[in-house]
């Protein structure tokens, strides 16, 4: 792994041929991996079991995680609409009762959006999940750690993730719902103090809301998950060629981390759990993140976020730059996401440079994203190609 371009010689060859093995073996033998689901734990045994095979010491961590990224704003949308039957009852003492819970259950509902705990997640349905990491140490003196995580499991197949039109829709109507939350609490606490009896009618906007946004996940928790070949076994399968890779080319300097991560797509509870677990060993670490990588890029996230924006470390973008600007042949360019985050948020909540290398298109497109669509026969080994010769020059000079 240096600043020298891997050349379509045999062992770059290699490299993109055991990569596919990993996605077809991940993403069409196991199939769909779902949060805390039985082969979300199968996935995670292949990877265990392939960096064994490579000689590597293997960890294997368990936790507990929500089974659903949906279900937390169905429990919010009901909530709210209970506060809306509560606020009538007794005058001013229901008012605050709802006030109150009102207040609660929203601001749950953003820190939740934030990735951050919150009472919602005393609630919502939990199952046991895990991640696997094993350490290739450097050649000669640790000086730093480099921490590259790839998530296994995968995500349902929503109508809201069915098109980009569908996704904008979505997007703008979570917007306007949060709106409604709020204006609904704003309502509710004028309505303490004053009796007014125009706010009960008026809050009726936020609870609409509500009622469409709990239709929605409903149907979403409904659908089946994604086959997750471009997200994310794409992601997976690097990790564990990378393994290989660094097995024959150790970093001069650099311990590297090659973490499995589960749940990532029930807000992120594996690498939350990995780097809580693990930040007091790290010495001058940086994380790199893999995501969707089969049928775009290579390209590098400059910024992401849904209530909170995040960008990634400035050191590392330049890094990403100068990568680029030395092989023009890759062709990279930065991107962008709105409403979403990758596993760079959790690094960068803790003080951890990071970055994410986002297979997305030009305009800021993930293809397949959370569609039926995303299986192997969608994979580009094209793009493979650029992205494994992107990946490995990242790291940088030893």
């Amino acid at each position: 792994m240096s600043h020298q371009t891997p050349s379509p010689d045999n062992a770059f060859q290699s490299y993109i041929k055991k990569w596919l093995e990993h996605i077809h073996a991940l993403a069409k033998e196991i199939g769909p991996r779902g949060p805390t689901t039985e082969a979300e734990r199968q996935g995670h045994l292949y990877c265990q079991q392939e960096l064994e095979v490579l000689g590597q010491q293997t960890n294997w961590e368990t936790f507990r995680a929500a089974t659903s990224v949906f279900t937390p704003h169905l429990i919010t949308s009901l909530i709210v609409m209970v506060t809306f039957l509560i606020y009538p009852v007794a005058g001013r003492i229901s008012a605050v009762i709802a006030a109150i819970i009102a207040s609660v259950v929203v601001t749950s509902e953003l820190l939740e959006l934030s990735q951050i705990n919150n009472p919602l997640r005393l609630i919502v349905p939990k199952g046991d999940s895990q991640n696997v990491f094993a350490i290739q140490e450097p050649a000669s003196q640790h000086k730093r750690d480099l921490i590259l995580i790839g998530h296994v499991d995968s995500q349902r197949t929503p109508l809201i993730f069915k098109s980009t039109t569908w996704l904008v829709i979505y997007q703008n109507f979570t917007t306007l719902a949060f709106v409604g939350f709020i204006s609904l609490v704003i309502f509710y606490i004028i309505g303490v103090f004053t009796q007014w009896p125009w706010i009960w009618p008026a809050s009726a906007f936020g609870v609409v809301c509500a009622l469409i946004l709990a239709a929605m996940m409903i149907q979403a928790d409904l659908t089946p998950f994604t086959h997750g070949a471009n997200d994310n076994a794409t992601a997976t399968g690097l990790v564990l060629t990378l393994a290989k890779h660094l097995q024959a080319e150790p970093l001069g300097h650099t311990r590297v981390w090659l973490v499995l991560t589960g749940c990532e797509e029930s807000q992120h509870y594996g690498a939350i759990d990995f780097l809580d677990r693990h930040l007091d060993e790290f010495k001058n670490p940086h994380v790199l993140v893999f995501e969707m990588l089969g049928c775009a890029g290579p390209s590098w996230l400059v910024k992401e976020g849904i209530v909170i924006p995040f960008k990634s470390t400035p050191e590392l973008v330049r890094l990403a730059e100068e990568v680029n600007a030395a092989h023009p042949e890759l062709d990279g360019y930065p991107v962008r996401i709105s409403g979403g985050n990758t596993e760079m948020t959790d690094a960068l909540r803790r003080g951890i440079p990071a970055i994410t290398l986002f297979g997305m298109t030009r305009n800021n497109i993930p293809p397949h994203w959370h569609q039926v669509s995303d299986m192997v026969d969608k994979i580009d080994p094209e793009y493979l190609a650029r992205n494994y010769a992107f990946a490995a020059v990242l790291p940088g000079k030893e």
